[in-house]
């Protein structure tokens, strides 16, 4: 035990140094030769932290409840649904508040991001802590969960927002943009790596038991011959063990990747808006949104396809315990799903470029056919053939919608010249609606598992949970994507309508500069 717990430590601490290293080297390296480059990375790697306790979470949180917390299915259905529920409502709130934020010498999106932090890494940590009573601990999750998903939210709406104030080339958003998640796919495959290869020794077979039939039909007709959980104070304590380590790695990326963030980007201000132009007031601000109508379909695009991609992170490793005999390799899989969307970024950024963003939108759907496969032929080859292709409709998933959503900004932009502060508006309200949806989407889920009999703690579940699992991998994330690429259809912007755009708005910063210089030559000249 004790040497399986030093060789986690060392890996977990390998893990950040590397991390710390390789950041600081491509920060000075980038800083002494090319500073656009620079720019670029630092705020790429600022947002990694939250993909790696988000990509944690969702590949780990739901079995955690389940066989390490001992929850129930429908208390873990509860903690998923109304955390990320949580974490929707702010969104708007925040918005609202870091509209109404005056600038500062760091500006007026930075000084959020700098109060969160801290508070986010410290209930991370806490909601990966067993508490050692337990007829509170659904409380306990509930609250920690909402904390931590509202408290991201906070990080991440100025975070994205900040994309609107790095520069005013389409093309240079979207490199920064292709930078940010390229970085956060890597933040996601460390965070799903770390969280695997730490916590793979609680969830190996001898932490289970085997008394639940083969051949259980019915949910209800085994769950007295299930164990009551009793725990095991030894078994226990390591998988609780081994969970905290890694919340306490994740948790110090935190600061890193912030600090790396304050020290490479500078916010710049509107630079569209004039010094006399005034904040569109929230609420007219998110009414003017909801009629926009670019956005309303990129939303309702984005919000099944995001959806049915966090259907696939929080049931894979499920199904790939219960459903598909792959208990020993599910971190490999998951790893193998991340890497395949890494190194697929610079592959989807190039094709958007060259064929258009709708059409890059095709390589959502690739991952539809191959689930189908593993679902009904669960083997180990096709598996990690699997998890290869779904890393690049996930890649083309994650990268899309962050890079069309400025073009909807600047075509919003243009028919409102005269207002700012509604970038705030946009992001917090997008992100508003895809985490609602993935919230419900993920409290069905968990709750059709306790519908169904899911039993924590047992090798073998019920064949209506099994069936359940697949319908979840498979059916529902197939039905969603193919409804959200049917929506797209309908986005109205093209790459000649972006070209278009971005003259007009070219023209009126060169209004704006011009009106300014007027004022300030005829106040000279009255003096």
């Amino acid at each position: 035990m004790l040497a399986s717990d030093f060789t986690i430590m060392t890996f977990a601490v390998f893990i950040v140094c590397t991390l710390f290293f390789s950041s600081t080297v491509l920060f000075l390296f980038a800083q002494e030769y090319r500073l656009s480059v620079c720019d670029k990375l630092c705020y790429a790697i600022g947002g990694a932290p939250n993909q790696v306790a988000g990509s944690a979470a969702a590949f780990f949180l739901q079995i955690y409840l389940l066989d390490i917390a001992h929850i129930t299915p429908f208390q873990a259905s509860l903690v998923l649904f109304i955390g990320k529920a949580s974490g929707a409502v702010t969104d708007p709130v925040a918005g609202f508040f870091i509209s109404k934020s005056k600038w500062t010498k760091i500006g007026r999106l930075m000084p959020w991001m700098l109060a969160c932090t801290p508070f986010t890494a410290v209930s991370y940590l806490l909601m990966w802590y067993l508490p050692p009573f337990v007829s509170g601990r659904f409380v306990w999750y509930l609250i920690f969960y909402c904390l931590f998903q509202a408290l991201t939210t906070l990080f991440q709406v100025p975070y994205t927002a900040l994309t609107m104030f790095l520069s005013t080339d389409q093309k240079e958003r979207d490199s920064a943009t292709a930078y940010r998640m390229t970085m956060e796919v890597l933040g996601t495959l460390i965070g799903a790596a770390l969280q695997g290869q730490i916590v793979a020794s609680a969830h190996h077979s001898h932490n289970c038991t085997t008394n639940l039939p083969l051949n259980t039909s019915s949910p209800t007709d085994s769950w007295h011959d299930s164990p009551s959980y009793p725990e095991p104070s030894d078994s226990l304590s390591h998988q609780a063990k081994v969970y905290m380590i890694a919340a306490g790695v994740i948790g110090g990326v935190y600061l890193l990747g912030f600090t790396i963030l304050c020290l490479g980007v500078k916010e710049k201000d509107d630079p569209y808006a004039l010094n006399s132009d005034r904040a569109i007031p929230f609420c007219k601000g998110l009414r003017l949104t909801m009629k926009h109508g670019p956005y309303l379909k990129l939303t309702a695009s984005f919000l099944l396809i995001s959806t049915a991609v966090q259907l696939e992170q929080s049931n894979f490793v499920l199904f790939c315990t219960h459903a598909a005999n792959l208990r020993n390799h599910f971190q490999y899989l998951v790893v193998t799903i991340l890497v395949s969307a890494a190194v697929s970024i610079p592959f989807w950024q190039k094709f958007l470029q060259r064929f258009g963003k709708k059409c890059a939108a095709c390589g959502i759907s690739w991952m539809i056919p191959f689930a189908v496969m593993l679902v009904t032929i669960p083997n180990l080859i096709l598996a990690y053939f699997v998890a290869f292709v779904s890393g690049l409709s996930i890649a083309a998933s994650l990268l899309l919608p962050w890079s069309m959503l400025p073009d909807v900004v600047d075509n919003f932009r243009l028919q409102n010249p005269h207002g700012k502060g509604q970038e705030t508006i946009f992001y917090s309200s997008y992100v508003f609606f895809t985490k609602m949806s993935a919230g419900i989407g993920l409290g069905i889920s968990a709750a059709s598992l306790e519908f169904t009999g899911y039993k924590p703690g047992l090798c073998r579940q019920s064949n209506d949970v099994i069936l359940t699992l697949k319908i979840l991998i498979g059916a529902v994330p197939a039905v969603l994507i193919l409804g959200g690429l049917f929506i797209l259809l309908f986005y109205p912007i093209t790459e000649e309508s972006r070209r278009e755009t971005k003259l007009a708005l070219e023209v009126l910063r060169r209004s704006h500069q011009s009106t300014e210089n007027l004022d300030e030559h005829r106040e000279d000249t009255s003096v």
